[in-house]
């Protein structure tokens, strides 16, 4: 079947659309005044505590009593030093800076065991990396399934000042948007790590910066079976509210930290201009929604020149998967109105959850902006990567790569690598490519997969090219969405298309001209997804689908490159397993 291709508008353009457009994006920035970079400093402390997200109260996983966790916001060339202190009494620690690639600093990237040992109860770990490139990112926890408990906040990067983005608004809100369970983290680890498998379910609720409702909404009289919500707006789980002010543009950044949920963003009236993604510029176009899995970030502009004397609905729905859901709802609040005045039409409608065709040609729009950097023209290595979930041992189901499940080794692979200790992660690559004749269309025909722990080495300064390929589930008929994040790199989409990759039949099809940098991508359901990057940043780097079961349930791969080229490793990122054992022997080595 075809590739579809990216120029196919969601809906005709009218003049005033493009007015707006122009008005807005008038090229990239111009340097006025160029200030010194700026190290700032945080003491953070994570822990638990009761909080009631979604009106019901629940154990949350915070940061110095904040959940989310604090903002991050520094300019392009500062130095971020983050004092971590793990004040959980029972459980290790630690954090991911998702989008920053960590140039100089892989054992900073947060995933334990990969490029760190896990920060034990009562320690600390002090990260310091440099940020590099302005856009919306995040940090969130990389130990189990951490993230979902609530572990995460934002991190925003802003270009060096005197510097102006390469387009105008006027003012900010920043919204980070996840999904939330009843049922503690610590039972869905165990249900899905259980023979049978327990799975986790839906989530209750859907929050908006941390606030939902799950048993009521503000929204009731529009759907089935739910209380309207009587918030004072002193809750915890009072909606967060957009507050605007009338003929403004205000720049949105939007960042998915969900477990599982795919989500569909959209505000009542008004048009969404999107102009980032992961950190990167894009070439700008209007939509109604956006669709946003998890681990995704997006910068959209919008103009509030409504009726100033009504508010309108924000709407989030799930995508993907069979919504059983109530749909996140809060309120662009247009001031002075007060925000108890609801709109009087109905919120926005969430496209049906498995309309693909819909949620494709909202992600074949995203290309790379004018002037971006363009890939090398060929891959000097392509290796395929075959998305399967199988059963393990008869009743153990785990998801798996070429039919190698992850499962994470107790010494981190850098400082192992490093060192050049070769006992402690199977020293075999896993497989590059699958099978000619796997029908990616039948559920799989092994009913054995296994489990390893093997690396991707790459030389400095490869070109790769990883070919996702997705395939059916242990149910007939049935794939998934899955959202892919890589660790330390941006890379080059070069194509999607529909059933089994064929270079002979797809390689023409490939985008060269104009591929958006991402750092998460999206294989869609019975399809496949092309990437380039150079492997040009020495370390080890975690490759795995970002919804949070399928991770704990080994859908992960795990990347080298030029480890030999890696400064001086911080004793305390190899104080675990083999490294420090190696360490405590030798006590002069230099890793």
């Amino acid at each position: 079947m075809a590739t579809k291709v990216a120029n196919q508008p969601l809906f005709p353009m009218p003049f005033p659309a493009i007015f707006f457009i122009f008005s807005i994006f008038f090229g990239f920035g111009i340097t006025l005044s160029q200030a010194a970079s700026q190290t700032r400093h945080f003491k953070w402390e994570v822990e638990y505590m009761f909080r009631s997200p979604d009106c019901k109260e629940n154990l949350v996983m915070g940061i110095n009593h904040q959940f989310p966790g604090p903002t991050i916001r520094a300019n392009v060339g500062d130095t971020v030093v983050v004092e971590l202190i793990n004040k959980l009494s029972t459980e290790d620690v630690v954090i991911h800076w998702h989008g920053i690639l960590q140039k100089g600093t892989p054992w900073a990237d947060g995933t334990a065991s990969i490029s760190q040992c896990a920060i034990n109860p009562g320690e600390s770990f002090t990260y310091q990396f440099v940020v590099d490139k302005p856009g919306t990112y995040f940090y969130h926890g990389h130990l189990g399934m951490q993230r979902a408990a609530g572990l995460y906040g934002s991190l925003i990067v802003d270009l060096e000042e005197g510097k102006k983005e390469p387009f105008h608004y006027d003012e900010e809100i920043n919204l980070l948007l996840s999904d939330w369970w009843h049922e503690s983290v610590l039972k869905q680890e165990v249900g899905l790590s259980s023979s049978p498998m327990r799975w986790i379910g839906e989530p209750q609720s859907i929050l908006i910066n941390g606030r939902g409702q799950s048993n009521c909404s503000i929204g009731a009289k529009y759907m089935k079976n739910m209380e309207q919500c009587k918030l004072s707006g002193s809750e915890e789980c009072a909606p967060f509210i957009l507050k605007v002010k009338p003929n403004k543009t205000y720049r949105i950044r939007i960042i998915s930290t969900t477990s599982l949920s795919a989500l569909n963003f959209a505000i009542g009236n008004h048009k969404l201009l999107v102009v980032e993604a992961d950190g990167n510029y894009v070439q700008p176009f209007l939509t109604s929604d956006i669709d946003i899995y998890s681990g995704e970030s997006y910068s959209v502009l919008i103009n509030t020149d409504q009726n100033p004397s009504q508010n309108y609905w924000v709407s989030l729905g799930v995508r993907g998967r069979e919504p059983k859901t109530p749909p996140g709802l809060t309120l662009l609040n247009y001031l002075p109105n007060s925000f108890s005045k609801l709109p009087i039409s109905p919120p926005p409608e969430t496209p049906k959850w498995n309309d693909y065709d819909r949620s494709k040609n909202f992600t074949y729009r995203i290309l790379a902006a004018m002037g971006s950097p363009k890939p090398p023209v060929k891959s000097t290595r392509r290796i395929f990567l075959l998305n399967t979930q199988n059963k393990m041992n008869g009743g153990y189901t785990k998801w798996a790569i070429n039919n190698v499940s992850l499962t994470l080794p107790s010494t981190p692979y850098l400082g192992a690598i490093k060192i050049g200790i070769n006992d402690t992660f199977d020293q075999n690559p896993p497989p590059e490519t699958y099978p000619e004749n796997y029908d990616i269309h039948k559920p799989p025909p092994n009913g054995n997969t296994i489990t390893g722990n093997g690396v991707y080495r790459f030389q400095l300064g490869e070109i790769v090219d990883v070919v996702l390929q997705n395939a059916n589930t242990l149910n007939d008929k049935h794939s998934e969405i899955h959202p892919w994040h890589l660790h330390g790199h941006d890379f080059w989409v070069l194509g999607y298309g529909e059933g089994k990759f064929s270079a002979a039949v797809d390689e023409t099809k490939l985008n060269l001209k104009d591929p958006p940098l991402r750092n998460t991508v999206v294989i869609f359901p019975f399809g496949w997804t092309v990437l380039r990057f150079v492997a040009d940043n020495p370390g080890v780097w975690a490759f795995h689908c970002h919804i949070e079961p399928h991770l704990h349930m080994g859908m992960g791969v795990v990347f080298a490159e030029g480890v030999d080229k890696v400064g001086r490793i911080p004793t305390h990122a190899m104080a675990c397993g083999g490294t420090a054992k190696a360490l405590i022997q030798n006590p002069t080595q230099k890793p």
